[in-house]
């Protein structure tokens, strides 16, 4: 497909997710690439949006169980694109960390293969935000989860939708 972010890459997003929650509705316990979480490595310290140890990250604690994620998140200076609105690709590695928590909460240990991103309104700095993941659905090693950016009276700053594929170590 050669129209990146065109309607047929939409419509192709939303075929894929309706398959995966079709072939696997988040019914986890019969998954053979889902792990004990105790068998899960311990999340980096130094990860640049929720590593306590990265003295440039942003310290984001996020709250997971079951295949979904919550963590609050007031946007600093210094992390701008434009004066005071914050840089895209911020907003996006936020996106993909709530993604990748709520993934790790259902057991799974996986990688970003490709995402996706929707800016709904502009996310300024001292901006209180809740950033939101959850996982849609698997299909042998391919998981389907998506995430959101809210200020704190509910409007949407910022959606994505990912495609995730469980690591060789996932395995039970």
């Amino acid at each position: 497909m050669t129209n990146h972010g065109g309607k047929e890459e939409i419509v192709l997003l939303l075929e894929e997710t309706m398959i995966c929650t079709i072939d696997n509705p988040l019914r986890l316990a019969d998954d053979p690439m889902r792990q004990s979480p105790r068998t899960l490595a311990p999340l980096n310290p130094y990860c640049v949006v929720c590593g306590q140890m990265n003295p440039s990250g942003l310290h984001l604690e996020f709250e997971a169980m079951g295949g979904t994620s919550i963590a609050q998140w007031t946007a600093s200076a210094g992390l701008e694109s434009f004066q005071g609105v914050i840089h895209g690709g911020v907003i996006c590695a936020v996106l993909d960390e709530a993604m990748s928590q709520a993934i790790i909460s259902a057991g799974y240990s996986a990688l970003t293969a490709e995402i996706r991103v929707r800016f709904r309104n502009k996310v300024s700095v001292n901006d209180t935000l809740c950033v939101r993941g959850r996982m849609v659905g698997v299909r042998k090693r391919k998981i389907v989860a998506e995430s959101s950016l809210a200020s704190a009276d509910g409007v949407e700053g910022a959606h994505a939708w990912a495609t995730f594929l469980a690591t060789a170590d996932s395995r039970v």
